[in-house]
């Protein structure tokens, strides 16, 4: 399950240099299974439940596999117009599938494109922002044309967040952390306080980054009110719903986005919980002129006519780096392959078998739920405290039979069991749970 190497392990086993020689395919296959294949953590195991979900197909692997393949750099539409066209068409299948708000649409003044990871959307979505705050003076008069910009989120919200101010130059002393309520969901009340006392204070507040599903709990903060607060001020809202969003392929799911229509930008990663394999994140705008006046470029060597006649899209103008595969080729294969209806049996699985195993817990005198669980997600621990769950953490995982990870909520170590791998079944998850029980009573009788 979890590699049970060493640091060091992988490389002690390598050539201190490069081969002067070639070598047959069956010598590097060899090597692949003794020296690699120990070394690796099994994400596709129906044991894993570390995380959060990674799961892939035949299908994503098919359509990879035909991208790397074709060879193509899809940097400009006229470098490879399938490469282009088939992403801009397969952001608008999945914008419809999501349920998302039209103005995502590509038929419109938005659009979507995709991207690597939620962090390089949520950068991109934080230029965007900061260059229509600055109106794209940023550069010309000083750092930003004047008073310091400010963001904000949660102490609950991705990592990346934190690094997107960095890299924007905001910096983390002006990232401002908004309290939680008791769901760990953001606090619309103390969000616009934050932003009342900041204006008050000579402080630009630019962007505000709402969660549907926080990495730690799968918390979702509550997006109506905060579009409201972010409208009222003039705030970019952007939206992260890394791994959660993707439930909204169930209708019934879909009230995770109440709100939504308020949101200059969303994410989601299709590579998570959608049997696509990294990297292939959805990343939608409202203004697609907002992004490319932030990130577009046209050196002469790129300068062509379809370009200039403003017919076509160039997603270089959509992103950090210049170059780009086609990675819209495997969220076809995908789509075709499985329907929307079977992407929707899957979630609707992985849901179920989250709250049957929420109840369980619940059940048994010696464990304890410890945040709602709304979704594929459950955050547990057993009574008996930090040090005892660190010890059931690491017992669980160096046995290597399944994997888990955990979190702190206020400080209090907590478990977390993540389902959604592909061929993960109810008998994967009953036996995890009996997996835990007797561990954990070993422990117990360890101690008396």
């Amino acid at each position: 399950m979890r590699s049970q190497n060493r640091p060091g392990d992988v490389r002690a086993q390598l050539p201190a240099s490069a081969p002067e020689q070639q070598e047959s395919y069956a010598q590097i296959l060899e090597d692949v299974e003794r020296i690699i294949v120990p070394g690796l953590t099994h994400w596709q195991s129906p044991n894993f439940f570390a995380y959060f979900p990674a799961n892939i197909s035949a299908a994503s692997v098919f359509g990879e596999l035909m991208s790397a393949g074709f060879g193509v750099q899809g940097m400009l539409w006229t470098t490879s117009p399938a490469c282009t066209e088939l992403e801009t068409h397969m952001l608008d299948w999945m914008r419809e599938a999501l349920g998302l708000p039209e103005h995502f649409d590509s038929s419109g003044e938005g659009g979507g494109v995709i991207q690597d990871s939620a962090s390089s959307a949520t950068l991109c979505a934080m230029l965007a922002a900061r260059e229509r705050t600055t109106r794209g003076v940023s550069n010309a008069q000083g750092l930003f044309g004047g008073a310091p910009l400010v963001a904000y989120g949660t102490a609950h919200a991705h990592s990346s967040l934190e690094k997107a101010v960095r890299i924007c130059g905001v910096g983390s002393e002006y990232l401002r952390l908004v309290e939680v309520d008791a769901q760990l969901a953001m606090r619309p009340d103390d969000l616009n306080r934050r932003i009342c006392e900041d204006r008050d204070a000579g402080l630009r507040p630019f962007f505000v980054n709402a969660v549907v599903g926080t990495t730690s709990t799968n918390a979702i903060d509550p997006l109506p009110e905060v579009s409201r607060v972010c409208a009222e001020h003039g705030l970019w809202l952007h939206v992260d719903a890394a791994m959660s969003g993707i439930a909204a392929l169930c209708p019934e799911f879909r009230g995770i986005h109440e709100g939504l229509e308020g949101a200059d930008s969303y994410t989601v990663n299709a590579h998570k919980w959608m049997l696509t394999n990294f990297d292939c994140n959805l990343f939608w705008v409202r203004s697609r002129a907002a992004l490319t006046g932030a990130l577009g470029l046209l050196p002469e060597y790129l300068n062509n006519r379809a370009s200039a006649s403003g017919e076509v899209i160039d997603y270089r103008d959509w992103q950090i780096p210049l170059g780009r595969r086609f990675r819209a080729l495997k969220l076809w294969f995908v789509l075709r392959r499985f329907g929307l209806q079977g992407l929707q049996t899957m979630v609707r699985d992985h849901v179920a078998l989250a709250r049957d195993f929420s109840s369980w817990v619940t059940d048994h005198a010696d464990f304890e739920v410890s945040a709602e669980a709304p979704l594929n997600l459950v955050c547990f621990r057993h009574v008996d405290g930090d040090d005892f769950n660190r010890r059931l953490l690491e017992t669980l995982n160096d046995a290597g039979q399944i994997y888990l990870t955990h979190t702190k909520i206020d400080g209090t170590m907590i478990l977390r069991m993540s389902i959604g791998a592909a061929s993960t079944t109810r008998e994967h998850v009953e036996r995890a749970w009996s997996i835990i029980q007797s561990t954990a009573a070993a422990i117990q009788a360890e101690g008396t």
